[in-house]
This record gives structure tokens, sequence and C-alpha cells, in this order.
């Protein structure tokens, strides 16, 4: 080969080499002042806007948005597999379109794909799930910027930054806020909620093993001193490669927009400071400004109208003085947001009969739209001659009042007026599981469909049992007082027999309540409700789903058929599949979920208490993070299973929904027209 071909070959050696060496820093070291051209990796409803702002989520309730890098990179050094230094950061917003009512939050992540998989909206930010949040197989690392206060992940308050490490339960947490290096270093407050544009600096040490959080205003240099610091080797937590990006989520009731302006990363390296005049502009929020016109005419109309102005106020100070709603000491404690009264006679056109969604022995409930934010909500109420009264009505307001949960009801207040008690609700348009399931419906739930209401249903009891600042027994679990969303998502409902206990506490002996059927057979002797006891209704649910049948039905001679014992006869043949519902399907697929469920129907109506699975076992079982035991294994027979035989009827505070023949009527729980869709 020539002198000449040599020098060209090594020419083209070269340039290949750094064209590599060029693209593979270009992975590791990125900025993006605004996102216009950026060809991120998008997911949910993460979306970049025409001007180039990163939007993660919109208006959509319960919605998830997810945006990453596309591109893997390099954590770790592959020679000893220790982390590497790297420096990131980043400018966002969060806004709402009522800027008193706040949402949840997000997070920068570090990750190990891009999906989440299985990842939750509310107050698990995208990133993790009831199941997963605290196990160290997540390898997640993340930065959280939080405006929500979660108790269960020991929250400081309502806006918060802290460092993540495999859970939402940060491992460091401070108020928002910085270091001015301009007056000492003292501490000032901001408001993750305001609506401005922050910026964030996350630093990692490899070296020294250090993590370093710093938070300030858009126009305010980096402060000296960081909001965080947390000594902890990132080795054991990342991987080798990993993905960078961020997540952000939505609530059932109350929803953000969140925004990222601007993005800066570096592996090994301080990260490009970002440049603000380049920045893409946030959505205007709030009133637009006045004119000139009216900035000049105001003080004149001011001074002609004063008069008028300061007579009409004493007006309506003397008539709210009149009709001052009186507040008892409970309401004080305990009371979630008060509704006025003419707002709800607004919202229900008057109490319009075309607006009644149903009745029965506590009163009516009404559909309605909320005047000012349009909002849709259902009304329940109240009648005088109601036998759930104001005890009832009081725990209602306690417990509910409280719980916040994707797939329970939520109560949003309530209103009291002359001895009249009305209480108002989230609004499920596609109403009660039962009428899909019992009432020959003209649309009914494929097996998918079904499946995934049993999911919802099984994680909202293990919130009410576990997951919640008190245990909270539901005692009335049943299809009627399932509802559904417009999605047919699945809500859990009627909280009118719940009863509260501490963590730990033994709970207390009360009267038998609950619909014939359902009904735990170890109430009948102690009458003390236990999560056992709720389980055990929720055993009676996954067959009345899976099966298409009510937990008890009378044959053509009038007696009792106890779906317990029906399907557990099929179990002992080892024809269990017969006793599912012949609309399901017979895919493989669905046949080994069917299998599941029934198994799993039977293992929670175990007479023994002490058989029966948590609520939390129960969640892993149907995610497939735990096998169902060996029934075999645990006792079964047809003597164990007979639950019901023998014991006389009691009386009901609110009789059973069975032989329902309509979509509405036949029953006087309050779920089961309760935030119905139908007429």
């Amino acid at each position: 080969m020539s002198i000449a071909c040599k020098n060209m070959l090594s020419k083209v050696m070269f340039t290949l080499f750094v064209v590599c060496n060029s693209e593979s820093s270009a992975e590791h070291n990125f900025t993006y002042n605004g996102f216009r051209s950026a060809n991120l990796s998008l997911d949910g409803v993460a979306n970049i806007a025409h001007n180039g702002l990163l939007e993660l989520t919109n208006k959509t309730k319960l919605s998830i948005g997810h945006a990453f890098h596309p591109a893997r990179i390099n954590f770790k050094n592959s020679t000893n597999g220790t982390a590497l230094s790297f420096c990131t950061s980043f400018i966002f917003a969060i806004l709402s379109d009522v800027p008193a009512l706040k949402g949840h939050g997000m997070a920068f992540v570090i990750a190990p794909n891009l999906e989440l998989r299985g990842s939750r909206a509310d107050e698990y930010l995208g990133v993790f799930n009831p199941i997963n949040d605290g196990k160290s197989t997540n390898h997640i690392f993340a930065i959280e910027i939080d405006t929500n206060y979660v108790p269960v992940f020991n929250d400081i308050n309502d806006n918060h930054v802290g460092i993540d490490i495999n859970s939402l339960s940060s491992d460091v947490t401070s108020s928002a806020g910085y270091y001015d290096d301009n007056n000492n270093g003292a501490f000032r407050n901001l408001s993750l909620f305001s609506g401005k544009a922050m910026q964030i600096w996350l630093e990692y040490d490899g070296l020294n093993k250090k993590i370093h959080v710093t938070l300030a205003p858009i126009k305010v240099a980096k402060p000296k001193i960081p909001l965080l610091s947390l000594a902890r080797d990132l080795s054991p937590i990342l991987d080798e490669f990993m993905y960078v990006g961020f997540s952000a989520a939505t609530g059932s009731s109350l929803s953000s927009h969140h925004y990222v302006l601007g993005w800066s990363f570096s592996i090994s390296g301080q990260a490009q400071e970002l440049n603000i005049s380049q920045l893409p502009s946030l959505p205007h929020i709030g009133p637009k400004k006045r004119s000139m016109v009216l900035t000049v005419v105001l003080p004149v109309i001011s001074v002609v109208m004063f008069v008028l102005v300061f007579t009409y106020l004493a007006f309506l100070i003397r008539r709210k003085r009149k009709f001052a709603e009186v507040v008892e000491d409970w309401e004080r404690e305990y009371r979630p947001q008060r509704f006025k009264y003419k707002d709800l006679y607004v919202a229900t056109k008057g109490f319009n009969d075309e607006e009644l969604l149903g009745s029965g022995g506590f009163g009516r409930v009404y559909r309605g739209t909320l005047p000012n934010s349009k909002i849709e909500i259902a009304v329940k109420r109240v009648s005088h001659e109601s036998r759930q009264g104001m005890k009832e009505f009081v725990a209602e307001i306690v417990s509910m009042g409280r719980l916040r949960h994707r797939n329970l009801v939520s109560l949003l207040g309530y209103c009291r007026r002359k001895g009249e008690l009305l209480l108002v609700y989230d609004y499920m348009p596609n109403g009660s599981l039962d009428r899909y399931i019992h009432g020959q419906p003209k649309v009914t739930l494929d097996w998918k469909q079904r499946f995934q209401v049993i999911e919802g249903v099984a994680l909202g009891l293990f919130y009410l049992h576990e997951g919640w600042e008190q245990v909270v027994i539901h005692r009335d679990i049943k299809a009627s007082n399932v509802l559904l969303d417009a999605h047919f998502n699945s809500r859990l409902g009627d909280f009118g027999l719940a009863r509260l206990y501490d963590h730990g506490a033994d709970p207390q002996t009360t009267h038998v309540v609950g619909t014939h059927g359902y009904i735990a057979p170890e109430l009948y002797r102690a009458a003390k409700a236990t999560t056992s006891s709720d389980v055990f209704s929720f055993g009676a649910f996954l067959l009345e789903v899976a099966c298409g049948r009510r937990p008890i039905e009378m044959n053509a001679d009038n007696e009792e058929i106890n779906l317990v014992e029906w399907v557990f006869a099929f179990w002992r043949k080892g024809q269990i599949l017969k006793a599912a519902d012949p609309n399901l399907g017979s895919s493989k697929h669905v046949a080994e979920d069917v299998d599941l469920v029934l198994k799993l129907g039977l293992l929670c109506s175990h007479i023994d208490p002490t058989a029966r699975p948590s609520m939390r076992q129960v969640v892993q079982i149907l995610e497939r993070d735990s096998p169902l035991p060996d029934m075999s294994s645990l006792g079964l027979s047809f003597k164990t299973l007979k639950f019901a035989q023998g014991f006389e009827d009691i009386t009901m505070p609110y009789p059973s929904s069975s032989n329902s023949g309509s979509k509405l009527t036949g029953s006087s729980t309050v779920s089961d027209i309760l935030l119905s869709g139908g007429r």
C-alpha cells in the first residue's frame, strides 16, 4: 500500500473516531433551552406545545405524564462499578386553573426503563404504585417536587422537595425555599404552586458520595447553600445504563398543569447553564389586565357608586347574619368543604324531578352541575323520616370527608339547612356495577373490564385497611355499592355503615349490619366487625362478579341457593370454571384469570377468619406478585363453607338490592342509586 493511501486511511479512521466520541458525548451531555426540536420519549398525556414548552400533565384527571431523554446514559464506571458524578439543572412551573385548589406534584427521575411499568397517578406521581413503593429492586432515584400532603409517605407539608430512593418516603426533605446569598444566607420560602417558574440544580459527587439539591426563583443565581444534602453512595441504586427524565400525575378530583421550560444534563462535568431568554413562555393564568379606559373610569365610578355599594354591603351583612348556619363542634374538627344551599339548589335546577337519579328510604339523589366550576355532582338529600339519620350522616362526614383514593367515591362536601341533610359526591356517569351484572343491561362488561373493577375495589379496600391514618371497616361491600366512572373504573362507595379505629386497636362490639349473603359468619356470634369480615364480603363480591350470580338466590322451590357453596361444589369436582359466567369468553388468558378469581373468592369466604388473606395479600395475588396458596392445604370442605345456615334473618339498616328488576330501584342503600348515570 502506498504512503498516500496509508495517510488517507489514517485520516478517515481519525475522523470516524472523533464522530463516534462526539455522538457518545452528546448522549451523556445535553441542553434543551425549550423543547421545540427535542426528540424526547413521551408517554401518557405528556406533550410538547407549539412554543417548545414541555407539558407533562393537562386537565385530565387521574392521568400520568412521562418525558425522558431517549438515549440511555452510562452512570457507572465499567471497571469498578461505582456511580459516576453527574449534574443536571431544569426550570419548571406548576399551575392550576383554580389557583386555590392544589393538585399533585412532579419528579425528576433516573430509572432503568422508559415505561415505569405499573406506576399510578394521584400521590404516586406516576413513579411507583402501592405494591412496589419502597422495594430495593426498583433502582429508581428521584427528586420529588410535591404540592400534596400524604401522611403515608411521611410528608412534612403540602409544599416540599425531597430526595427519593426507591420510594416516595423521602430520605431527606425540606419545605420549598432557598438560602439568600444577598442576605447572609437567610432562608426564603417559595410556593411551588405559585405558577411561577423556578430552577433546580441536582449534583452528585461520585468521589465523596454526596447529593446536593438547590432551588431558587428563575432570575436568582444558584445559591451557595443547597436546600437538601444527603451523604449516600448511589452505586447500589443505579444500574450501569439508565434513563433520565420527568414524571407528573393528577388526582381524582384536583389536577395541576406541570411544565418544564428548559433542561441541562452532564455526566462527570458541570451542566451547561440554561439561557433564560430562549425559554418558552408559560400560559396565562388569572384574570386579564384591565384596559386603560377602565383604569381611568374606575375611580370615577367608585366615587359615584360608593354610597350604593356601602348600602348594598350592609344589606348583605345583615342578610348573612339572619341566615347564618349553625356549626356544631364535631363539624369544626372533621368538616370537608361546606356547600351553600343556594349553589346546590341552582346545580340541581331546584331539585327538579328531571335531575332525579333515584330514591329510597333515606331520601332522594339528584344529579347537578355546580354553577361556577361546572363540575358534575350527585347530591343526596336525606329525608326527615330517614332511618339513616344524623348518626350515620356524621359517620359519612367523619370517614369519607378525609379519605382520598382513586378507587373510592369522593365526598366533596355537605350542607345543612333547616334540618335538611345534604351530601355532595363525585358524579359517576355509569352508575353501579350491580346493574351491569344483574340488571339485564344493554351494555355488558367483558372479563377485562370486570377484572379491572375487581382490582380497583381491592386497591380501595387495601387503602381503607392499611393505607390511611386509621383502619376503616366498610361493612357493606357488594356490587351495588361499587360505582363506575366514565371509563368504567371502579369506586367503592356508601360509607354509611363504616367504622373506624386506630391501627393496633381492638374493634368494638356493635350490632350486626350489612346485606344477607355478604355478612361473615363470625359477626352473628361476636358482632365485632374486623378487616377479616370485610375480606369475607369481598370474597362474596369476587364470586358475584365472576359468576354473574347473587350471593343468595332462590330456586324454583323457594329455597335459598348459597353462591359460595355452589362454586365450592364445582371446585370439589375439579370443574370450577363451569361456575363462571358463560358470557365471559373462553380464551386461555380469560380462563386463567377467572380460575384465579373463583379460587380467591373461596379463600376469602373461608369460615375461619384467620384462614382468610389480608387485602394486601389479595392485591399481591391479583397483580401476580404472589402465588395463590394451595387450596387443598387450607382444610376447605363442604362443612366449613356452609357459612350462613341456621342463622335467623336479621333486620338490616339498608335492605338488600337482590332481585332488583330495574337499574335504579329495588334497594334502599345509598350507593344503589347514588351517582348513577341511569334515568
